[in-house]
Protein backbone atom coordinates (compact mmCIF):
# COMPACT_ATOMS: atom_id res chain seq x y z
CA UNK A 1 0.00 0.00 0.00
CA UNK A 2 1.34 3.46 -0.85
CA UNK A 3 2.58 5.81 1.85
CA UNK A 4 -0.07 8.33 2.79
CA UNK A 5 1.29 11.86 3.07
CA UNK A 6 -1.91 13.71 3.85
CA UNK A 7 -4.11 14.13 6.88
CA UNK A 8 -7.18 11.85 6.89
CA UNK A 9 -10.09 13.20 5.03
CA UNK A 10 -13.33 14.19 6.35
CA UNK A 11 -13.58 16.37 9.45
CA UNK A 12 -16.90 17.27 11.00
CA UNK A 13 -17.71 20.87 11.99
CA UNK A 14 -20.61 21.92 14.22
CA UNK A 15 -21.86 25.36 13.21
CA UNK A 16 -24.35 27.66 14.85
CA UNK A 17 -26.68 28.85 12.08
CA UNK A 18 -29.83 30.81 12.99
CA UNK A 19 -29.68 29.42 16.55
CA UNK A 20 -29.73 25.83 15.27
CA UNK A 21 -26.89 23.36 15.17
CA UNK A 22 -25.77 22.43 11.66
CA UNK A 23 -23.26 19.71 10.87
CA UNK A 24 -20.81 19.73 8.00
CA UNK A 25 -18.07 17.31 6.99
CA UNK A 26 -14.97 18.84 5.45
CA UNK A 27 -12.45 17.33 3.07
CA UNK A 28 -9.20 18.90 1.91
CA UNK A 29 -8.86 19.51 -1.82
CA UNK A 30 -5.47 18.66 -3.28
CA UNK A 31 -4.55 20.47 -6.49
CA UNK A 32 -2.99 18.27 -9.16
CA UNK A 33 0.23 20.35 -9.21
CA UNK A 34 0.50 20.95 -5.45
CA UNK A 35 3.52 19.88 -3.40
CA UNK A 36 1.33 17.31 -1.67
CA UNK A 37 0.30 15.73 -4.96
CA UNK A 38 3.91 15.75 -6.12
CA UNK A 39 5.06 13.91 -2.98
CA UNK A 40 2.33 11.32 -3.42
CA UNK A 41 3.00 10.58 -7.08
CA UNK A 42 6.78 10.49 -6.66
CA UNK A 43 6.42 7.99 -3.80
CA UNK A 44 4.13 5.74 -5.83
CA UNK A 45 5.91 5.74 -9.17
CA UNK A 46 9.69 5.28 -9.29
CA UNK A 47 9.70 6.60 -12.87
CA UNK A 48 8.40 9.98 -11.76
CA UNK A 49 10.98 12.73 -11.44
CA UNK A 50 10.51 15.77 -9.23
CA UNK A 51 12.02 17.80 -12.07
CA UNK A 52 9.10 16.83 -14.32
CA UNK A 53 6.69 18.85 -12.18
CA UNK A 54 5.84 22.26 -13.68
CA UNK A 55 6.95 25.31 -11.71
CA UNK A 56 4.02 27.17 -10.20
CA UNK A 57 2.79 30.11 -12.30
CA UNK A 58 5.21 29.30 -15.11
CA UNK A 59 4.12 29.15 -18.75
CA UNK A 60 4.29 25.35 -18.69
CA UNK A 61 2.13 25.31 -15.56
CA UNK A 62 -0.64 27.38 -17.12
CA UNK A 63 -0.41 25.71 -20.51
CA UNK A 64 -0.93 22.29 -18.95
CA UNK A 65 -3.91 23.51 -16.94
CA UNK A 66 -5.50 25.24 -19.92
CA UNK A 67 -4.81 22.23 -22.13
CA UNK A 68 -6.71 20.05 -19.65
CA UNK A 69 -9.59 22.52 -19.65
CA UNK A 70 -9.84 22.29 -23.42
CA UNK A 71 -9.86 18.50 -23.39
CA UNK A 72 -12.45 18.57 -20.65
CA UNK A 73 -14.77 20.53 -22.92
CA UNK A 74 -14.29 18.07 -25.77
CA UNK A 75 -12.86 20.85 -27.88
CA UNK A 76 -11.05 19.83 -31.03
CA UNK A 77 -7.65 21.45 -30.93
CA UNK A 78 -6.94 23.30 -34.14
CA UNK A 79 -3.64 24.62 -35.44
CA UNK A 80 -3.76 27.57 -33.01
CA UNK A 81 -3.81 25.36 -29.94
CA UNK A 82 -1.35 22.87 -31.36
CA UNK A 83 1.18 25.70 -31.33
CA UNK A 84 0.25 26.71 -27.81
CA UNK A 85 0.62 23.27 -26.28
CA UNK A 86 3.61 21.53 -27.88
CA UNK A 87 4.94 18.30 -26.43
CA UNK A 88 8.47 18.63 -25.10
CA UNK A 89 9.97 15.32 -26.20
CA UNK A 90 11.29 13.33 -23.27
CA UNK A 91 10.10 16.03 -20.87
CA UNK A 92 6.45 15.06 -21.29
CA UNK A 93 4.99 14.63 -17.80
CA UNK A 94 4.58 11.09 -16.54
CA UNK A 95 0.82 11.08 -16.23
CA UNK A 96 0.18 10.95 -19.95
CA UNK A 97 -2.00 13.07 -22.19
CA UNK A 98 -5.32 12.64 -20.39
CA UNK A 99 -4.50 13.44 -16.76
CA UNK A 100 -7.24 16.05 -16.63
CA UNK A 101 -8.67 16.00 -13.12
CA UNK A 102 -7.93 19.21 -11.25
CA UNK A 103 -8.50 18.22 -7.62
CA UNK A 104 -8.14 15.12 -5.47
CA UNK A 105 -9.03 14.18 -1.92
CA UNK A 106 -8.51 11.31 0.52
CA UNK A 107 -11.35 9.00 1.51
CA UNK A 108 -11.56 5.97 3.82
CA UNK A 109 -13.96 3.12 3.10
CA UNK A 110 -14.69 -0.39 4.39
CA UNK A 111 -14.09 -2.23 7.68
CA UNK A 112 -11.21 -2.17 8.40
CA UNK A 113 -10.96 1.10 6.49
CA UNK A 114 -8.67 1.51 3.48
CA UNK A 115 -7.49 4.92 2.24
CA UNK A 116 -7.83 6.10 -1.35
CA UNK A 117 -6.76 9.26 -3.16
CA UNK A 118 -9.67 9.90 -5.52
CA UNK A 119 -10.24 12.52 -8.20
CA UNK A 120 -13.23 14.84 -7.83
CA UNK A 121 -15.73 15.39 -10.64
CA UNK A 122 -18.84 17.60 -10.46
CA UNK A 123 -19.95 16.25 -13.83
CA UNK A 124 -20.64 12.68 -12.66
CA UNK A 125 -22.27 11.01 -9.64
CA UNK A 126 -20.72 7.65 -8.75
CA UNK A 127 -17.88 7.06 -6.29
CA UNK A 128 -15.73 4.22 -7.61
CA UNK A 129 -12.36 2.77 -6.56
CA UNK A 130 -10.10 0.05 -8.04
CA UNK A 131 -11.28 -3.33 -6.93
CA UNK A 132 -9.05 -6.44 -6.99
CA UNK A 133 -7.03 -4.92 -9.85
CA UNK A 134 -3.49 -5.90 -10.84
CA UNK A 135 -1.92 -2.41 -10.92
CA UNK A 136 0.13 -0.37 -8.44
CA UNK A 137 -2.90 1.21 -6.79
CA UNK A 138 -4.63 1.01 -3.46
CA UNK A 139 -7.35 -1.58 -3.90
CA UNK A 140 -10.71 -2.17 -2.34
CA UNK A 141 -11.57 -5.81 -1.68
CA UNK A 142 -15.21 -6.28 -0.66
CA UNK A 143 -14.43 -9.76 0.69
CA UNK A 144 -12.00 -8.21 3.20
CA UNK A 145 -14.51 -5.64 4.47
CA UNK A 146 -16.90 -6.98 7.12
CA UNK A 147 -19.44 -4.22 6.36
CA UNK A 148 -19.64 -4.63 2.58
CA UNK A 149 -22.57 -6.14 0.74
CA UNK A 150 -23.31 -6.30 -2.98
CA UNK A 151 -26.08 -4.20 -4.44
CA UNK A 152 -28.58 -6.51 -6.11
CA UNK A 153 -29.97 -6.00 -9.59
CA UNK A 154 -33.46 -5.28 -8.21
CA UNK A 155 -32.23 -2.40 -6.03
CA UNK A 156 -33.69 1.04 -6.83
CA UNK A 157 -30.19 2.40 -7.48
CA UNK A 158 -29.29 -0.26 -10.04
CA UNK A 159 -29.59 1.53 -13.37
CA UNK A 160 -28.38 -1.46 -15.39
CA UNK A 161 -30.69 -3.94 -13.70
CA UNK A 162 -32.38 -4.77 -17.00
CA UNK A 163 -29.08 -6.31 -18.18
CA UNK A 164 -29.07 -8.85 -15.35
CA UNK A 165 -30.10 -12.47 -15.87
CA UNK A 166 -31.37 -12.70 -12.30
CA UNK A 167 -32.57 -10.07 -9.83
CA UNK A 168 -30.23 -11.56 -7.23
CA UNK A 169 -27.10 -10.93 -9.29
CA UNK A 170 -24.77 -8.10 -8.22
CA UNK A 171 -25.65 -4.86 -9.96
CA UNK A 172 -23.22 -3.92 -12.77
CA UNK A 173 -22.18 -0.36 -13.55
CA UNK A 174 -20.50 1.37 -16.47
CA UNK A 175 -19.41 5.01 -16.37
CA UNK A 176 -17.94 6.66 -19.47
CA UNK A 177 -16.09 9.98 -19.27
CA UNK A 178 -15.27 12.80 -21.66
CA UNK A 179 -11.79 11.52 -22.60
CA UNK A 180 -11.86 9.16 -25.57
CA UNK A 181 -12.35 5.51 -24.58
CA UNK A 182 -12.08 6.36 -20.87
CA UNK A 183 -14.42 4.39 -18.63
CA UNK A 184 -14.76 2.40 -15.43
CA UNK A 185 -16.92 -0.69 -15.02
CA UNK A 186 -17.60 -3.32 -12.40
CA UNK A 187 -20.23 -3.93 -9.71
CA UNK A 188 -21.95 -1.76 -7.14
CA UNK A 189 -21.22 -2.40 -3.46
CA UNK A 190 -22.73 -0.90 -0.31
CA UNK A 191 -20.14 -0.15 2.38
CA UNK A 192 -19.09 2.44 4.91
CA UNK A 193 -17.52 5.81 4.20
CA UNK A 194 -15.65 6.93 7.32
CA UNK A 195 -15.84 10.53 8.48
CA UNK A 196 -13.43 11.84 11.12
CA UNK A 197 -15.19 13.86 13.84
CA UNK A 198 -12.89 16.37 15.58
CA UNK A 199 -13.59 19.09 18.15
CA UNK A 200 -11.48 21.23 20.48
CA UNK A 201 -12.89 19.57 23.60
CA UNK A 202 -12.83 15.92 22.57
CA UNK A 203 -10.49 13.43 20.99
CA UNK A 204 -11.02 12.32 17.42
CA UNK A 205 -13.92 9.95 16.95
CA UNK A 206 -15.28 8.19 13.91
CA UNK A 207 -18.57 8.75 12.15
CA UNK A 208 -19.58 6.62 9.20
CA UNK A 209 -22.23 6.61 6.51
CA UNK A 210 -23.42 3.75 4.37
CA UNK A 211 -22.80 4.68 0.72
CA UNK A 212 -22.84 3.01 -2.66
CA UNK A 213 -19.42 2.38 -4.19
CA UNK A 214 -18.43 1.23 -7.62
CA UNK A 215 -16.10 -1.75 -7.34
CA UNK A 216 -14.01 -0.99 -10.41
CA UNK A 217 -12.90 -4.25 -11.98
CA UNK A 218 -12.03 -2.80 -15.37
CA UNK A 219 -10.69 0.65 -16.25
CA UNK A 220 -9.84 1.89 -19.73
CA UNK A 221 -8.35 4.86 -21.53
CA UNK A 222 -6.86 7.60 -19.36
CA UNK A 223 -7.29 5.54 -16.18
CA UNK A 224 -4.62 3.16 -17.40
CA UNK A 225 -2.23 6.15 -17.39
CA UNK A 226 -3.01 7.18 -13.82
CA UNK A 227 -5.69 9.76 -14.58
CA UNK A 228 -7.49 8.99 -11.30
CA UNK A 229 -4.92 7.47 -8.91
CA UNK A 230 -7.30 5.48 -6.68
CA UNK A 231 -10.66 6.13 -8.30
CA UNK A 232 -13.11 9.01 -8.61
CA UNK A 233 -15.77 10.71 -6.49
CA UNK A 234 -18.69 12.20 -8.37
CA UNK A 235 -20.26 15.38 -6.94
CA UNK A 236 -23.09 15.69 -9.45
CA UNK A 237 -26.76 16.19 -8.52
CA UNK A 238 -27.72 12.53 -9.04
CA UNK A 239 -28.98 10.12 -6.38
CA UNK A 240 -25.73 8.12 -6.27
CA UNK A 241 -23.41 11.04 -5.50
CA UNK A 242 -21.86 11.30 -2.04
CA UNK A 243 -23.72 14.55 -1.13
CA UNK A 244 -27.03 12.84 -1.97
CA UNK A 245 -26.20 9.70 0.01
CA UNK A 246 -24.99 11.64 3.07
CA UNK A 247 -28.23 13.63 3.01
CA UNK A 248 -30.34 10.48 2.60
CA UNK A 249 -28.60 9.00 5.65
CA UNK A 250 -29.74 12.04 7.65
CA UNK A 251 -26.20 13.18 8.45
CA UNK A 252 -26.24 16.50 6.58
CA UNK A 253 -28.40 18.66 4.36
CA UNK A 254 -28.26 17.93 0.62
CA UNK A 255 -25.80 20.70 -0.15
CA UNK A 256 -22.06 21.30 -0.21
CA UNK A 257 -19.67 24.20 -0.55
CA UNK A 258 -16.23 24.63 -2.06
CA UNK A 259 -13.68 27.29 -1.22
CA UNK A 260 -10.40 27.79 -3.11
CA UNK A 261 -7.37 29.45 -1.53
CA UNK A 262 -4.54 31.39 -3.17
CA UNK A 263 -2.54 28.18 -3.68
CA UNK A 264 -5.31 26.74 -5.91
CA UNK A 265 -6.14 24.07 -3.33
CA UNK A 266 -8.98 24.40 -0.85
CA UNK A 267 -11.72 22.62 1.08
CA UNK A 268 -15.07 21.03 0.36
CA UNK A 269 -17.78 21.14 3.08
CA UNK A 270 -20.58 18.58 2.80
CA UNK A 271 -23.84 19.83 4.32
CA UNK A 272 -22.87 23.51 4.25
CA UNK A 273 -25.85 25.76 3.49
CA UNK A 274 -23.80 28.95 3.58
CA UNK A 275 -24.65 32.20 5.32
CA UNK A 276 -28.11 33.73 5.57
CA UNK A 277 -26.58 36.90 4.08
CA UNK A 278 -25.01 35.23 1.04
CA UNK A 279 -26.04 36.09 -2.49
CA UNK A 280 -27.55 33.41 -4.69
CA UNK A 281 -29.04 32.52 -8.05
CA UNK A 282 -31.13 29.57 -9.17
CA UNK A 283 -29.84 26.63 -11.16
CA UNK A 284 -31.55 26.18 -14.50
CA UNK A 285 -32.53 22.81 -16.03
CA UNK A 286 -30.84 21.34 -19.06
CA UNK A 287 -33.43 19.88 -21.41
CA UNK A 288 -35.92 19.91 -18.56
CA UNK A 289 -33.69 18.12 -16.02
CA UNK A 290 -31.30 19.31 -13.30
CA UNK A 291 -28.38 17.12 -14.31
CA UNK A 292 -25.61 19.69 -13.89
CA UNK A 293 -24.85 23.01 -12.21
CA UNK A 294 -26.06 25.45 -14.84
CA UNK A 295 -26.89 29.12 -14.13
CA UNK A 296 -28.13 32.08 -16.18
CA UNK A 297 -26.04 35.27 -16.38
CA UNK A 298 -28.30 38.20 -17.24
CA UNK A 299 -25.59 40.81 -17.88
CA UNK A 300 -21.85 41.47 -17.65
CA UNK A 301 -20.03 44.54 -16.35
CA UNK A 302 -16.44 45.61 -17.03
CA UNK A 303 -15.64 48.30 -14.49
CA UNK A 304 -18.83 50.37 -14.40
CA UNK A 305 -19.65 49.71 -18.06
CA UNK A 306 -22.59 47.39 -18.65
CA UNK A 307 -22.18 45.43 -21.86
CA UNK A 308 -25.18 45.23 -24.17
CA UNK A 309 -26.68 41.84 -24.97
CA UNK A 310 -24.19 40.09 -22.70
CA UNK A 311 -26.44 37.47 -21.13
CA UNK A 312 -25.62 33.75 -21.38
CA UNK A 313 -25.94 30.38 -19.69
CA UNK A 314 -22.90 29.16 -17.77
CA UNK A 315 -21.81 25.84 -16.32
CA UNK A 316 -20.28 26.23 -12.83
CA UNK A 317 -17.38 23.78 -12.97
CA UNK A 318 -14.94 23.59 -10.06
CA UNK A 319 -12.90 21.10 -12.08
CA UNK A 320 -11.99 23.69 -14.73
CA UNK A 321 -9.05 25.98 -14.00
CA UNK A 322 -10.11 28.96 -16.12
CA UNK A 323 -13.29 30.69 -17.23
CA UNK A 324 -14.62 30.43 -20.79
CA UNK A 325 -17.15 32.82 -22.31
CA UNK A 326 -19.26 32.37 -25.45
CA UNK A 327 -17.29 33.91 -28.30
CA UNK A 328 -19.46 37.01 -28.82
CA UNK A 329 -19.48 37.77 -25.08
CA UNK A 330 -15.74 37.18 -24.87
CA UNK A 331 -15.03 39.71 -27.62
CA UNK A 332 -17.09 42.39 -25.88
CA UNK A 333 -15.40 41.75 -22.52
CA UNK A 334 -11.78 41.77 -23.69
CA UNK A 335 -12.22 44.86 -25.88
CA UNK A 336 -13.78 46.83 -23.02
CA UNK A 337 -11.19 45.53 -20.56
CA UNK A 338 -8.39 46.59 -22.89
CA UNK A 339 -9.87 50.10 -23.10
CA UNK A 340 -9.96 50.51 -19.34
CA UNK A 341 -6.65 48.98 -18.21
CA UNK A 342 -3.83 51.55 -18.01
CA UNK A 343 -1.08 49.39 -19.50
CA UNK A 344 0.21 48.56 -22.94
CA UNK A 345 -0.96 45.31 -24.40
CA UNK A 346 1.94 43.07 -25.36
CA UNK A 347 2.39 39.66 -26.93
CA UNK A 348 4.56 37.01 -25.33
CA UNK A 349 5.71 33.88 -27.10
CA UNK A 350 3.99 30.81 -25.73
CA UNK A 351 1.40 32.69 -23.68
CA UNK A 352 -1.95 30.89 -23.78
CA UNK A 353 -3.81 34.21 -23.44
CA UNK A 354 -4.11 36.98 -26.03
CA UNK A 355 -4.67 39.91 -23.68
CA UNK A 356 -1.46 40.33 -21.71
CA UNK A 357 0.24 43.45 -20.32
CA UNK A 358 3.61 44.31 -18.85
CA UNK A 359 4.26 46.53 -15.88
CA UNK A 360 7.07 47.17 -13.42
CA UNK A 361 4.60 46.65 -10.59
CA UNK A 362 1.14 45.15 -10.31
CA UNK A 363 0.04 48.11 -8.18
CA UNK A 364 0.61 50.43 -11.13
CA UNK A 365 -2.09 48.67 -13.12
CA UNK A 366 -5.61 50.02 -13.00
CA UNK A 367 -7.41 46.71 -13.35
CA UNK A 368 -11.13 47.08 -14.08
CA UNK A 369 -13.43 44.78 -12.16
CA UNK A 370 -15.44 42.09 -13.90
CA UNK A 371 -18.95 41.51 -12.60
CA UNK A 372 -21.53 38.86 -13.45
CA UNK A 373 -25.11 39.97 -12.80
CA UNK A 374 -27.88 37.44 -12.17
CA UNK A 375 -31.64 37.63 -11.61
CA UNK A 376 -32.86 39.94 -8.82
CA UNK A 377 -29.72 42.04 -9.42
CA UNK A 378 -27.51 39.53 -7.60
CA UNK A 379 -23.92 40.48 -8.49
CA UNK A 380 -20.82 38.31 -8.51
CA UNK A 381 -17.62 40.39 -8.54
CA UNK A 382 -14.51 38.56 -9.78
CA UNK A 383 -11.83 39.32 -7.21
CA UNK A 384 -8.85 39.00 -9.51
CA UNK A 385 -9.43 38.25 -13.20
CA UNK A 386 -5.75 38.46 -14.12
CA UNK A 387 -2.82 36.14 -13.47
CA UNK A 388 0.88 36.85 -13.20
CA UNK A 389 3.25 34.94 -15.46
CA UNK A 390 6.78 34.05 -14.37
CA UNK A 391 8.97 34.56 -17.45
CA UNK A 392 12.43 34.77 -15.87
CA UNK A 393 14.52 37.92 -15.51
CA UNK A 394 12.54 40.20 -17.80
CA UNK A 395 12.85 43.35 -15.68
CA UNK A 396 9.06 43.66 -15.59
CA UNK A 397 5.97 41.69 -14.65
CA UNK A 398 3.55 40.15 -17.13
CA UNK A 399 -0.18 40.04 -16.39
CA UNK A 400 -2.83 38.35 -18.50
CA UNK A 401 -6.61 38.41 -18.52
CA UNK A 402 -7.27 34.73 -17.84
CA UNK A 403 -10.45 34.10 -19.80
CA UNK A 404 -10.88 32.22 -23.05
CA UNK A 405 -13.51 32.12 -25.81
CA UNK A 406 -15.60 29.03 -26.34
CA UNK A 407 -17.53 28.28 -29.50
CA UNK A 408 -20.63 27.03 -27.70
CA UNK A 409 -23.91 28.56 -26.63
CA UNK A 410 -22.97 28.47 -22.94
CA UNK A 411 -19.92 29.52 -20.95
CA UNK A 412 -17.99 27.86 -18.12
CA UNK A 413 -17.26 29.51 -14.77
CA UNK A 414 -13.94 28.05 -13.69
CA UNK A 415 -11.84 28.05 -10.54
CA UNK A 416 -10.13 31.37 -11.32
CA UNK A 417 -13.46 33.23 -10.96
CA UNK A 418 -14.36 31.32 -7.77
CA UNK A 419 -11.21 32.09 -5.78
CA UNK A 420 -11.93 34.11 -2.66
CA UNK A 421 -15.52 32.88 -2.49
CA UNK A 422 -17.32 30.22 -0.51
CA UNK A 423 -19.37 28.66 -3.31
CA UNK A 424 -22.47 26.84 -2.04
CA UNK A 425 -24.12 24.22 -4.25
CA UNK A 426 -27.55 24.02 -2.63
CA UNK A 427 -29.13 20.95 -4.22
CA UNK A 428 -32.20 21.01 -1.96
CA UNK A 429 -33.27 24.47 -3.10
CA UNK A 430 -31.64 24.24 -6.55
CA UNK A 431 -29.54 27.36 -6.22
CA UNK A 432 -25.92 28.52 -6.18
CA UNK A 433 -24.84 30.70 -3.26
CA UNK A 434 -21.66 32.70 -2.68
CA UNK A 435 -20.02 34.86 -0.02
CA UNK A 436 -16.54 36.34 0.25
CA UNK A 437 -14.21 34.11 2.28
CA UNK A 438 -10.56 33.56 3.13
CA UNK A 439 -11.22 29.82 2.86
CA UNK A 440 -10.02 28.59 6.23
CA UNK A 441 -13.31 27.18 7.53
CA UNK A 442 -17.01 27.98 7.28
CA UNK A 443 -16.84 30.72 9.94
CA UNK A 444 -14.23 32.92 8.25
CA UNK A 445 -16.40 34.74 5.72
CA UNK A 446 -15.72 38.46 5.52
Amino acid sequence: MAVRFLIPLLIVYFLVVDAAIAVTFSSKLIHRFSDEAKAFFVSRNSNVSVDSWPKKRSLDYYRLLLGSDLKRQKLKLGAEYQLLFPYLGSQTLFFGDDFDWLHYTWIDIGTPNVSFLVALDAGSDLLWVPCDWDRDLNEYSPSLSSTSKPLSCNDQFCELGSNCKSSKEPCPYLVSYYSENTSSSGFLIEDRLHLASVSEHASQSSVWASVIIGCGRKQSGAYLDGAAPDGLMGLGPGDLSIPSLLAKAGLVRNTFSICFDDNYSGTIFFGDEGLATQKSTSFVPLEGKFVTYLIEVESYLVGSSSLKKAGFLALVDSGTSFTFLPYEIYEKVVVEFDKQVNATRSSFKGSPWKYCYNSSSQELLNIPTLTLVFAMNQSFIVHNPIIKLILGNQGFDVFCLSIQPIHKEFGIIGQNFMRGYRMVFDRENLKLGWSTSICQDTTDDV
